[in-house]
């Protein structure tokens, strides 16, 4: 493990935090990023774990939040609700994570390609959502029916593709269902965190035995660089697509996922 190995992870950290809540696809980036620039992480563990840093970042912007959803829980059945449907909506990605789980680390996460076609797919779709004219039914996260939690869960399980977006899919599927922009985004934060709290955990347990401490340390440097780079993200996110939508984004996509399809062709 060198300096650039180092200089290369940091680059993939800041590149994690920038896109983790933005409907871009945070894992598609630095996959993408990760093979021009000829980065390897054993199992593909760093690509996983640093994800968790961005994470952290929501914690802390909503700590306060989740202390008062912790104290009041056994008394409101408002926040048991939410909690509830939190759990509903995590419980799709937990089932087939598990059962999917080699599948996509040894050949979705090792296919480039794929990442580039539901990069522009996925910028397709979120153009023609951000532009449907519907009236929104649901205004606060906390108040969202147990059914359409549930059904979100089912919409972020699409982004076990690379390249579709877990944010991506999750924000599309609310917003089809009625929800309006703002809360679909921060319904979407708040199921990161057990999502991806959850692929961390279980991610590492599947490679407890190979991974080293040189991989500690790469993983350490992409980890704090998301975390640092996401808390200043977000805030700005949430204001952005309050007032201007998703349609820059599914821009973005296109244009990334082009890029990238050239770059393969030209390059390999």
């Amino acid at each position: 493990m060198g300096e650039q190995t180092i200089l290369e992870a940091l680059v993939l950290g800041i590149l994690e935090g920038l896109t983790e809540f933005l409907p871009v696809s945070s894992t598609g980036h630095i996959l993408l990023a990760g093979h021009f620039m000829g980065f390897e992480s054993t199992g593909k563990v760093f690509e996983i774990v640093i994800q968790l840093g961005a994470i952290l970042a929501i914690v802390m912007l909503y700590f306060s939040r989740l202390l008062n959803l912790a104290v009041t829980l056994p008394s409101s059945e408002r926040s048991r609700h939410f909690v509830l449907g939190i759990l509903l909506a995590f419980l799709p990605a937990a089932v087939i994570g598990v059962l999917a789980h080699d599948f996509i680390k040894t050949v979705l996460f090792e296919t480039p390609m794929v990442i580039c076609v539901a990069l522009i797919v996925g910028g397709v779709v979120l153009l023609f959502v951000d532009r449907l004219v519907k009236a929104p039914r649901y205004h606060d996260v906390m108040d969202y029916p147990l059914w359409l939690c549930l059904v979100i869960g089912f919409f972020q399980c699409l982004a076990m593709i690379p390249g579709t977006s877990r944010s991506g899919s999750t924000i599309v599927g609310a917003l089809l269902l009625g929800t309006d922009k703002r809360s679909a985004a921060e319904f979407s934060f708040f199921l990161a965190m057990p999502t991806m709290t959850g692929a961390v955990a279980y991610d590492l347990f599947k490679n407890r035995d190979v991974l080293s401490g040189a991989d500690t340390t790469i993983i350490a440097v992409g980890f704090v660089a998301a975390f640092i780079v996401a808390a200043l993200v977000v805030k700005a996110l949430l204001a952005y697509v309050s007032r201007y939508g998703y349609g820059l984004f599914g821009w973005w996509r296109i244009v990334v996922g082009a890029a990238g399809l050239a770059g393969l062709l030209l390059v390999g």
